[in-house]
C-alpha cells in the first residue's frame, strides 16, 4: 500500500513560518507574510493599527524587546486560519506571559494580530521598551 502526499506536505505550516521569523528576525520573512490589509492589535495601544507598514513596525520592535533568548510559546491552539499562541519571557527580571492570536488569509498571510499581556508590571515593561525603540523609528 502506498501512500498518496497531500499537493502542499512540503510546504511549512503558516506557524512554522512566523517561529522563522521570531528566530531569524529577519524583516523581509515578516514582510512576506503580512497580508497589505493587515490589522495590528497592540497590548498597550488604543486603537487597532491598521496595514503592513506600521504591523512591520510594530512585529519588527517587537522582535527585539520581546523575542529576546528567553522567548518560548509554552502553547499552540490551531484552528483551521486562527492561531493562538502562548508565550513566555523575562524582561529586566519580569516575568512576561502573554497570547499571539495570529488570523491567517487563504493565501498563508497574516490578516490580524493581536497581543495580550500579563501581569500589569509586564505591560509597563513592554510599554516603556517599545515606546523607546518605536520613538527612535520616528
Amino acid at each position: 500500500m502506498t501512500v498518496k502526499k497531500h499537493k502542499y506536505q512540503h510546504m511549512k505550516t503558516n506557524v512554522e513560518r512566523w517561529q522563522e521569523v521570531l528566530i531569524s528576525r529577519d524583516l523581509q520573512k515578516l514582510n512576506d507574510i503580512l497580508a497589505e490589509e493587515v490589522i495590528f492589535y497592540s497590548p498597550v495601544v488604543h486603537t487597532p493599527q491598521i496595514g503592513k507598514k506600521v504591523t512591520q513596525l510594530y512585529l519588527s520592535a517587537a522582535l527585539h524587546v520581546i523575542a529576546n533568548n528567553t522567548f518560548s510559546y509554552a502553547k499552540k491552539v490551531i484552528d483551521g486560519n486562527e492561531t493562538i499562541l502562548e508565550f513566555e519571557t523575562e524582561i529586566d527580571g519580569v516575568l512576561v506571559n502573554g497570547v499571539d492570536i495570529i488570523t491567517w488569509n487563504d493565501d498563508g498571510k497574516i490578516i490580524a494580530f493581536k497581543v495580550m499581556i500579563r501581569p500589569l508590571k509586564a505591560i509597563n515593561l513592554i510599554h516603556q521598551k517599545m515606546g523607546e525603540l518605536l520613538s527612535k523609528y520616528n
